[in-house]
């Protein structure tokens, strides 16, 4: 027979295995989400910087412990000379950022604000642009076309 603090050990060593309960998961979420809100609006009203233009905040992943958020965005032009003009800008007013979001998020801890160019858009892109072109190849050759072959 075993005791109830045992019991209690064992099941609190199962959830412990099982990961993040549901509810601590799904405010990560919403916490970043209106860190990502937040952000977008405070890009555009609040930055004057002239090196950041026309950017889109395209997600936001916050670390569990809430310590550090990693903020994918967009740029346009997508120009190598306008990323690093706009990546030198938000670095810039990274502390800023952070600031005004302290204010506005009721966390205990304001992340560290992580700025990543999220190349998904132009990869996306890219892939549009080739299915495309094997599609009209297709159609030139009235052929169907062949999916590849497993080396």
């Amino acid at each position: 027979m075993t005791s109830t603090r045992e019991t209690s050990l064992k099941s609190s060593k199962s959830r412990k295995s099982r990961g993040p309960s549901k509810t601590v998961v799904e405010r990560g979420f919403r916490v970043a989400d209106q860190i990502q809100r937040d952000l977008a609006n405070l890009l555009r009203d609040e930055v004057k910087d002239p090196r950041i233009g026309f950017l889109t905040v395209t997600e936001v992943e916050v670390s569990p412990d809430y310590a550090h958020a990693k903020v994918f965005y967009t740029v346009l032009p997508d120009e190598p000379e306008q990323l690093l003009k706009t990546a030198e800008g938000l670095a810039a007013c990274r502390g800023f950022l952070r600031a005004k979001l302290g204010k506005l998020l009721q966390i205990h801890q304001t992340p560290e604000l992580h700025f990543v160019h999220d190349q998904s858009v132009a990869k996306g892109a890219y892939l549009s642009q080739i299915i495309d072109e094997a599609n009209r190849l297709s159609n030139l050759t009235g052929s169907e076309p062949t999916p590849p072959t497993e080396a």
